[in-house]
């Protein structure tokens, strides 16, 4: 069935998730805040684009964001010309930002008072998921009209599940965050020693691989990681911003994330050494970069 939808947002993520709406056949209007991604898109996929999310939400039955922070999120759904403006009582709007648990809130009881459904659907799987279509997304609103949201989700996801009320699935990907953050730092401590030890880092890894250290981190990451190439993936601006999101809520949860705020310390480090657009596997350019430093400081 056509459905009129907005996209408002198109990043690495956003561009090809609405153009996975549009390819299935929904009427798609879009908006960006440099109109000429947005131009871009309408050329190469048909749909149309709005000079602001006000007009691109108007007559959409769904409205999607995919923008950066909570900040960039009340920017395009509040006032005069954001996307509640535009919408109608019994319209639907999805976030697939990550935010923080606290804005969802905030948006959805506004949203609320509009006669407008609001959920939160963070979604996990990278550039090359949003690029494939297969998108891991975790969601929060209510139980009631969640199966028409899974039903056109699923044009760009493998995985949608609701875990609860608004605010639900911003907690998830929280936890996807702290999960990611761990196992990231493992793996380039892994290789880091394996290198140090004389081994050949690729054969440890065919070995290990199909053991019980095999993680998705492991076998899309490692030879990158090899050959020193950090220009792909999800950035390390973003996986600090999305950790901060994490510690703020664990100081609201009473919960000690003592690996995290380390982990988070070393993407500082990235940063400091001028990848803050590397992707976060570069937590083993740090790890290099500082036994580096130690031979200088032994010659």
């Amino acid at each position: 069935m056509t459905i009129s939808v907005a996209f408002i947002g198109l990043g690495v993520m956003g561009y090809p998730m609405a153009g996975f709406l549009q390819k299935q056949g929904h009427k798609v209007t879009v908006f960006n805040r440099s109109s000429g991604k947005a131009e871009a898109w309408a050329a190469e996929f048909g749909g149309k684009m709005a000079l602001t999310p006000r007009a691109a939400a108007e007559g959409a039955e769904f409205v999607f964001a995919c923008v950066g922070n909570d900040d960039d999120l009340r920017q395009v759904t509040l006032g005069e010309e954001g996307a509640f403006a535009g919408m109608s009582s019994g319209t639907v709007f999805v976030d697939h930002t990550t935010t923080s648990a606290q804005v969802a809130k905030e948006l959805a009881e506004f949203a609320q008072g509009k006669g407008i459904d609001f959920f939160d659907a963070p979604v996990s799987g990278g550039q090359a998921g949003a690029e494939s279509g297969k998108l891991t997304v975790m969601v929060g609103g209510c139980e009631a009209n969640y199966s028409k949201v899974a039903n056109i989700i699923q044009c760009y996801a493998r995985c949608v599940e609701r875990l609860g009320p608004v605010g639900s699935g911003q907690l998830c990907k929280m936890v996807n965050q702290i999960c990611i953050a761990g196992v990231v730092q493992g793996l380039a401590e892994g290789l880091h020693f394996a290198k140090a030890a004389g081994l050949d880092a690729s054969q440890v890894v065919d070995v290990i691989s199909k053991g019980a250290a095999q993680s998705w981190q492991m076998e899309n990451r490692y030879k990158t990681m090899l050959s020193n190439d950090y220009e792909h993936g999800f950035a390390v601006d973003w996986m600090r911003k999305d950790l901060a999101i994490v510690l703020d809520e664990s100081k609201r949860n009473n919960t000690r994330l003592a690996l995290t705020e380390r982990v988070d310390q070393y993407y500082a480090e990235v940063q400091k050494m001028g990848g803050g657009r590397w992707d976060t596997s570069s937590l083993l350019a740090r790890l290099e970069a500082e036994l580096l430093d130690d031979s200088y400081k032994q010659d």
